[in-house]
């Protein structure tokens, strides 16, 4: 595939020359041109984005840094992120993280070299000083996460939600919990698993602390290890994925749901309302969260970074089977 470099080779002239025909800027000699244009043509050369921006450094192209996307609350945000995305005018590149900071890290600098014109950071495992610093120069957004008044972010109480779903379990008469959280290094885990110990002090209930990491193989491995100390009176598992991972692994064990124990999720996926028992859970709108953080992106770009904005959405206790 022939490259703008081929092009000023070829027409004789400097790759600045190229970028300017391209973008339709600055001054170009009228037999410059033409050499220029002559060439593209025999080539077959169809100018890309990146191409013209060159000289521009606009591609009309936003990153997006995700950390799962084969979880469905993250392909949800990542939907509302491509349609407002789409709707002004902008191309979406998506990395997938697959929670590792040193690999988020990575794809910030590759987003960078392509030079995307600013980055939406889904659930982002890097801290946010880390972020300001390596992002000094493009616009960028958080979502999933509260932050500082230095950066713009959407997000959800995750700490009250943790607390709204473990109350919910108390208040169905559960005395023995166990939290199956998700990885160390989540900031919405780590808050989800805050507001489960609040409520326990709060309501005198026992509670357990089991490390899982947001999957469904993590749920269905945890309900094996649960079952060493005997079953609990209610679980909250610390996403949805993981609760369809504990029906799977009860299913399999001849335990009843919500004969044996209670269960609830966080999320609320597609799947919850349809799995068998339906899945009590703590619904957030991952597809308005991303359409928002699109939203503050964009005005970001055009307007610089003025007074950054912060955006709450609101949690929801979905009541179903489960519980």
């Amino acid at each position: 595939m022939p490259t703008i470099k081929d092009v000023a080779r070829l027409a004789g002239v400097s790759v600045s020359t190229v970028s300017r025909v391209l973008n339709e800027t600055g001054y170009v000699s009228a037999d410059s041109r033409q050499r220029v244009l002559k060439v593209m043509e025999e080539l077959h050369f169809t100018p890309n984005n990146v191409a013209r921006g060159l000289v521009s450094r606009k591609t009309s192209s936003i990153g997006l840094l995700i950390p799962d996307v084969s979880n469905p609350f993250f392909s949800d945000v990542a939907r509302g992120i491509e349609d407002a995305a789409s709707a002004l005018g902008l191309s979406v590149i998506l990395c997938n993280s697959d929670w590792k900071i040193e690999r988020e890290q990575s794809y910030i600098d590759i987003l960078k070299g392509k030079w995307v014109e600013g980055i939406v950071v889904v659930g982002a495992r890097s801290p946010e000083q880390r972020l300001q610093s390596v992002l000094s120069d493009l616009p960028f957004v958080l979502v999933d996460q509260k932050t500082s008044q230095q950066v713009n972010c959407v997000w959800i109480d995750n700490e009250k939600g943790g607390y709204i779903a473990t109350k919910h379990l108390i208040e169905r008469g559960c005395k023995r919990l166990i939290h199956v959280r998700g990885p160390i290094n989540s900031p919405s885990a780590t808050l989800r698993h805050q507001g489960f110990l609040r409520a326990i002090q709060e309501f005198g209930a026992t509670g357990k602390i089991i490390q899982g990491n947001f999957r469904f193989e993590s749920g269905y491995r945890c309900l094996e290890q649960i079952l060493d100390d005997g079953l609990p009176d209610g679980i909250f598992a610390g996403n949805d994925m993981m609760a369809l991972g504990i029906i799977q692994a009860a299913q399999t064990m001849g335990l009843k749901i919500p004969q044996d124990f209670l269960l609830i999720g966080f999320d609320d996926i597609s799947f919850s309302s349809y799995i068998s028992p339906t899945l009590t859970t703590i619904r957030q709108p991952g597809y308005l969260m991303g359409t928002a953080g699109v939203e503050l992106l964009h005005q970001q770009i055009i307007y610089g970074q003025g007074n950054p904005q912060s955006r709450e959405y609101q949690l929801e206790l979905v009541v179903r089977n489960s519980t």
